[in-house]
């Protein structure tokens, strides 16, 4: 299907006056829809106006500005999702209250398996990152990314009970993975199990709406820069 970038009616060709419609390229569309029409290529950009800091909601602009002195960057995510503000930060919330509910590791673990799992190269890029400042292995990170948990010499058995039901999760929507998620529980208890199922959900959402708006990685993956990073002891 092919999009059509907004412009005027008076800069449109109406080719019948009394079906009120008009054409664009080889597209016709009927006036009645609406007063804006679309002529040539329409990218996310015209979509999605991207917002930055200042433009954002006073509330929202102040909760985001910690994080961006951190990375030093505003993630595109954050400008494409800033126009529902209050949805966000309710968002952000979730992903904070998760953060404190799980040890780091089993955290990366689970964040690194969807990402790899739904294409996300947008955060699983941010998450390599955060691994090697956590004082995770660039190695162990490496073998994470192979979702092949059978296989592994260096995840631990709780990283193996995480990866094993993240990705039965994601493979059967959720179906047929209670084998998976009772071992899983056996293991981390069922406080840190439901936050785990939590997390797989909210980076599920986060992939959809990065895959969605084609949006860019920010960074590099670690396995293409070289990254290096001072080990946060937080």
């Amino acid at each position: 299907m092919i999009s059509y970038r907004v412009i005027s009616i008076n800069q449109s060709r109406l080719i019948n006056d009394d079906s009120k419609t008009m054409i664009a390229e080889r597209f016709v569309l009927p006036v009645a829809f609406s007063q804006t029409f679309y002529y040539g290529p329409m990218t996310m950009h015209d979509v999605i106006p991207r917002l930055e800091i200042q433009d954002m909601r006073a509330d929202l602009a102040d909760y985001l500005r910690p994080r961006v002195k951190r990375l030093g960057y505003l993630g595109e995510l954050f400008k494409c999702t800033a126009h529902i503000p209050d949805i966000l930060l309710k968002f952000m919330h979730l992903t904070d209250a998760l953060k404190e509910a799980l040890p780091n590791r089993h955290a990366e673990v689970a964040v690194l398996t969807v990402a790899s799992l739904m294409s996300n190269d947008y955060e699983r890029n941010q998450h390599e990152r955060l691994s090697l400042r956590l004082g995770f292995d660039r190695e162990w990170v490496a073998e994470i990314e192979r979702l092949a948990p059978d296989t592994s010499t260096l995840m631990s058995p709780e990283d193996i009970a995480i990866q094993r039901y993240v990705i039965a999760a994601v493979d059967s929507r959720g179906h047929t993975c209670q084998g998976e998620f009772k071992a899983l529980a056996t293991r981390t208890g069922p406080a840190q199990a439901m936050a785990i199922v939590m997390l797989v959900g909210r980076y599920i959402t986060h992939a959809l709406v990065v895959n969605t708006l084609e949006l860019a990685p920010p960074v590099p993956s670690i396995f293409d820069d070289g990254f290096t990073a001072e080990i946060n002891h937080d």
